[in-house]
């Protein structure tokens, strides 16, 4: 890197003004750091004699001390190089004037032979940050008019990084009070579920078999959002009804149906609020059990006056109900409850809505297989649509993932899948708001893997069924702990949950779920 020569203090002052000045406006409304990063090192390449390499890293702490590459310029980014951040690992580390630290390295992956690494503490107050990593020959001395440079610099990255990171924790606090309310909203339609139901799995089900409808329909990405968070809450106002009713074993007398009808209005008066979420679970609960011909209730809308969002539940909440047991009635074979369906088109149901309904049927049989009332055989083999492999995957499944039982291996394939949806939005500078609900969606689906794969183990008397016990909360955890971390520091956080959920969830399926073959041969 190569620029002017810097004949004097004042001419250097200059130049420390005009590059802190620069920065400071060109990152005013970005909270891109590797945007942050690439200015940087233009203003640096056209205005300071300093023999610095053209590339460099933004090295974050997260609350454990551990280093994570959070931006890049020049070079891969984290998931892609080998070099390791833990200045424990640099030798013949030198303390400079200004807090910055000079290290050589040997083990630089992106160049021959040893190299110098210059770090530029960002501090804040009493608070640190981490560091900007710049690359220099081994020869390179910093002058006193370098040093004072690179600790101004220090100073003034310092705070356009904070103002990035407060911009982010904005943006996830304002996504935590939102979360709130709906997660306060959504407890109560899950305890009307639990009153309905043997397991409660059906509101997980219908959950995702709208999400599935609603992808191949072409919902918008926030209308997706709105779906899956609303449409746990389609029978809220079932939290109203007597169990005398609600629970009754045998046909409903038409005094009985009335009542029990008349949850969708006590859904309407649960579900206040003006804001998107709480707008789009009212249409649900008040609306799913319309119909399309206009016969339905509570007040016989007709085609396309039903709000699309009740109209995917309709279908995914009926096929739901066809195709379980309930103390009343057996379950539906599949094939039978979806041509019920298809047969009630234009009838009972919105033609798209069952057109994609069709089409989505291999997502469905594979949500079903997810999310199973009974006890998982081991030795039942099941046959499922392959999932297509993604171009670019970061972790590809392999017949040494598989635990030879179906439903289970089925079950990793969803967390891997869930994993590499993380890593896209993370690897393409998603934002905050998509990492913190991939890591919710995560959590909760990793919770129904565990207690299903713990029932089974019970069963069947699988010995080690404690261990993974220990390990199954341990995970649980540490998955808290990471989505408290996102609001605290979502810079880092978002890098930091990704390395964990990959080396657990490879390590664990390989070495203890791995065991649980002797269930298969038994």
């Amino acid at each position: 890197m190569h620029g002017s020569f810097i004949v004097n203090k004042k001419e250097a002052l200059f130049v420390i003004s005009k590059l802190v000045f620069e920065l400071t406006v060109t990152s005013s409304a970005a909270s891109d750091l590797d945007v942050l990063l690439e200015r940087l090192f233009a203003i640096l390449k056209n205005s300071h004699d300093l023999p610095l390499e053209s590339r460099g890293a933004v090295v974050l702490l997260n609350p454990r001390g551990h280093q994570f590459q959070v931006a890049q310029f020049g070079m891969e980014p984290a998931w892609k190089n080998d070099f390791r951040w833990q200045l424990t690992s640099f030798d013949k580390a030198t303390l400079l004037p200004g807090s910055l630290i000079r290290s050589s390295i040997a083990d630089d992956p992106e160049s021959q032979g040893e190299r110098q690494l210059l770090l530029l503490p960002l501090d804040v107050e009493d608070q640190h940050l981490g560091h900007l990593v710049l690359f220099a020959p081994v020869s390179y001395h910093p002058s006193a008019t370098h040093l004072e440079f690179l600790t101004d610099l220090s100073r003034a990255l310092s705070s356009l990084v904070q103002r990035t990171l407060s911009n982010e924790t904005l943006r996830i606090r304002a996504l935590e009070l939102a979360e709130a309310r709906a997660d306060a909203i959504q407890s109560l339609g899950v305890a009307s579920e639990y009153r309905d139901s043997d397991t409660g799995w059906h509101i997980m089900r219908m959950t995702n078999f709208a999400q599935a409808i609603g992808k191949l329909l072409g919902l918008s990405d926030a209308q997706k959002e709105l779906l899956y968070a609303a449409a746990p809450m389609h029978d809220v106002g079932k939290i109203g009804i007597a169990d005398g009713i609600l629970l009754k074993p045998g046909k409903l007398t038409p005094e009985e149906y009335e009542i029990i009808k008349t949850h969708t209005d006590i859904g309407v008066s649960i579900l206040t609020g003006n804001d998107s979420l709480m707008a789009a679970a009212r249409d649900i609960a008040s609306s799913h059990h319309e119909r399309w011909d206009g016969t339905g209730y509570p007040k016989g809308l007709l085609g396309e006056n039903i709000p699309l969002l009740a109209r995917i539940c309709a279908v995914a909440d009926v096929f739901d109900a066809l195709t379980s047991h309930r103390p009343y009635k057996e379950a539906w074979p599949v094939e039978e409850a979806t041509d019920w369906i298809v047969s009630k088109s234009g009838e009972h149901f919105d033609p798209a809505v069952v057109s994609a309904f069709k089409a989505a049927m291999p997502e469905i049989l594979r949500i079903r297989e997810l999310y199973r009332d009974d006890i998982i055989d081991p030795k039942r083999a099941i046959v499922l649509p392959p999932i297509l492999p993604r171009a670019n995957a970061w972790v590809q499944w392999d017949d040494s993932l598989s635990t030879g039982i179906n439903t289970i291996d089925e079950h990793h394939r969803y967390l891997i899948e869930l994993l590499n949806d993380l890593f896209d939005v993370v690897s393409n500078k998603g934002s905050v708001r998509e990492v913190a609900r991939l890591i919710k969606a995560t959590d909760m689906y990793a919770k129904v893997h565990f207690r299903t794969e713990e029932q089974m183990m019970q069963h069947y008397g699988f010995e080690g069924i404690q261990r993974q016990e220990q390990q199954h909360h341990a995970f649980e955890e540490k998955i808290r702990e990471f989505y408290e971390e996102l609001h605290d520091n979502p810079l880092v956080a978002r890098f930091d949950v990704l390395s964990y959920l990959r080396d657990w969830l490879i390590q664990h399926i390989r070495v203890e779920d791995a065991k649980l073959r002797s269930l298969v041969s038994s």
